[in-house]
């Protein structure tokens, strides 16, 4: 399948990522076939990222980074909080764990519940580019209340958002053409 999705892609980048359920994905893996996975996908040379979860154990985390490397394959590793936003300070801090584990782009999810919580991890985001980030950092609040945090991120330091094809793989994603259109309209006018 990744050889299918390859040839359609060409040039563009091939990110993989197999979501567990704990971080809101559909299916479960045991931590070692989880692992394994991973790193057979890495040894594929079909992608270009793979996006590890953080929270899967630092040494299972940094043998996927290390099997990665090896294969030119860069890694997004990754936390998404279906259930709250943490403290801003918590945000940075899980952020600057995933620097250390060797991320090349550490990534977080967060949900809120008032439009303070989106507030909160947008000023995360800024102190942790301004002051921490090693590398790019993709952040996002959840939900229709969060989905401002992935039309503006980019203004307060997140490198990335996401669009869907058709159907969201997040809650409060949106279709990436009606996405692409409304970063148009941001970047001709500021």
């Amino acid at each position: 399948m990744l050889s299918e999705l390859r040839k359609i892609l060409g040039e563009l980048p091939l990110l993989f990522t197999f979501r567990t359920t704990r971080e809101g994905g559909k299916k479960d893996l045991e931590t070692i076939d989880y692992i394994e996975l991973n790193k057979a996908a890495v040894t594929t040379d079909m992608i270009d990222l793979i996006d590890v979860e953080a929270f899967t154990g630092d040494d299972f985390v940094q043998s996927v980074i290390t099997e990665a490397h090896k294969h030119k394959v860069l890694v997004i590793v990754s936390n998404h909080d279906f259930e709250k936003t943490p403290s801003k300070e918590e945000i940075i801090s899980r952020l600057r764990l995933m620097q250390r584990l060797g991320a090349d782009i550490s990534k977080i999810a967060v949900m809120p519940s008032c439009l303070e919580d989106v507030l909160t991890l947008l000023t995360a985001t800024v102190e942790m580019n301004e002051k921490y980030a090693e590398g790019p950092i993709i952040t996002m609040s959840m939900s229709k209340l969060g989905s401002i945090s992935r039309i503006s991120g980019e203004y307060f330091g997140s490198a990335i958002t996401f669009g869907s094809a058709k159907k969201a793989s997040a809650p409060g994603q949106m279709e990436a053409k009606d996405l692409n259109e409304i970063l148009g309209i941001i970047h001709n006018n500021l």
